[in-house]
């Protein structure tokens, strides 16, 4: 008898509360990366009702207004109405920024670059498999799917009648460590007040469902589920408060894989929170996509101020083609995970992060990001 899993992992919509914060935190770091590559940033947002709160340590060149700016994201997003939950035009907005602490900038800048410390102390993970074509587990690469679909559908007209707040969650049933077919799918939808349950089911089942999921993977078995508690017309920030960095779980692999250090949205790349975290997925990926191994978790730490990492190793669950000591040492070889050296080689002083606030920062197929190249297989490879 085969071994048998369910894991489950979620999504949620650019519309969700704490996607929204995340939207306008990152919205925010770009816009002075875009003026100022050395730009040091690290901006949080608070959404509660009509009220929204912007602060956080920002040292720059560049001068952004963030009220402005937070407006246009909340706008693109769709709140254009009270009656949705938000209405861009009339949210009050406070915004509370001040300059970055100087003992953290001490750490920070050095005159010999490649020496640049981390911004902070910390552990850092990155994971990939061979599930799916973007090296993502399948739960969360269907999550993420079905969320951006929910989008695509409200803003083209084909499902009009839906609101910007949604969530998604796929749970998918393993045998021995494979993924064999879907046991449910749950929706939740924001929708106008006279749409039904059986009508917006039916509708997303037909716009949404059908085109996203490989019809294999649906059972006779397999439960759908839409807005369970049979209504979700009050959503947005009137129905929940959001927070800067409150789904790092939806960010990177949906539990199916450990997440150390801290958020990703509003912080520069000299956060190792972020960019350490890119680094690790990159070599991941790389390394699965080498053939090494059918799945990779890979971990590094840090301390601020220090470039050189205090730890990292690889774990391929019993898959790799060599030891995972072997691995690491051939990873160590072939990558570099000083913080600017992570910064150099996946050129990421550029405003490039607002793109990954919603639907996850990795095994993106819809945008271009430099984490998810693999550029270094043939090097791996030799060193095999």
């Amino acid at each position: 008898m085969p071994r048998i899993d369910y894991l489950a992992s979620e999504s949620v919509t650019e519309g969700h509360p704490d996607k929204i914060c995340d939207q306008i935190s990152d919205a925010i770091l770009d816009a002075y990366l875009k003026q100022d590559a050395k730009s040091r940033v690290a901006c949080e947002s608070f959404i509660c009702g009509n009220n929204l709160i912007i602060g956080g340590e920002i040292t720059s060149k560049g001068k952004v207004d963030a009220e402005k700016l937070a407006r246009q994201v909340i706008k693109g997003i769709g709140y254009d109405d009270e009656k949705k939950g938000l209405d861009y035009r009339t949210v009050k907005i406070t915004v509370m920024l001040n300059r970055q602490s100087p003992d953290i900038a001490m750490g920070v800048s050095k005159k010999d670059l490649l020496e640049q410390g981390a911004g902070d102390q910390g552990m850092m993970y990155g994971y990939a498999c061979d599930e799916t074509k973007t090296f993502m587990p399948l739960p969360i690469y269907l999550a993420h799917a079905l969320s951006r679909r929910l989008a695509e559908v409200r803003k083209n007209g084909l499902l009009p009648f839906l609101g910007p707040d949604g969530k998604t969650q796929v749970t998918v049933e393993y045998h021995d460590g494979k993924p064999k077919q879907i046991k449910n799918i749950l929706i939740s939808s924001q929708h106008a007040p006279e749409v039904s349950v059986e009508k917006l089911k039916k509708a997303l089942m037909e716009k949404v469902i059908r085109p996203i999921v490989p019809k294999n993977l649906i059972g006779k078995e397999t439960d759908i589920f839409v807005n369970p508690t049979g209504r979700f017309v009050i959503g947005g920030p009137a129905g929940d408060t959001g927070l800067t960095g409150r789904k790092i779980i939806v960010d990177t692999y949906g539990g199916l894989a450990k997440h150390g250090g801290g958020a990703f949205s509003g912080k520069d790349p000299s956060k190792v929170d972020r960019s350490a975290a890119y680094a690790m997925r990159w070599a991941a990926k790389n390394l699965v996509a080498a053939g090494l191994a059918k799945k990779a978790e890979v971990k590094i730490a840090y301390a601020i101020g220090m470039s050189r990492p205090l730890a990292f190793n690889v774990n391929t669950f019993g898959t790799g083609k060599i030891s995972d000591n072997k691995i690491s040492d051939l990873i160590g070889k072939v990558f570099d995970f000083r913080p600017a050296a992570i910064i150099r080689d996946l050129d990421l002083l550029r405003p490039i992060y607002l793109q990954t606030a919603a639907y996850g920062h990795f095994g993106r197929t819809d945008i271009d990001l430099p984490w998810e190249s693999t550029s270094r297989i043939k090097e791996i490879q030799a060193g095999f």
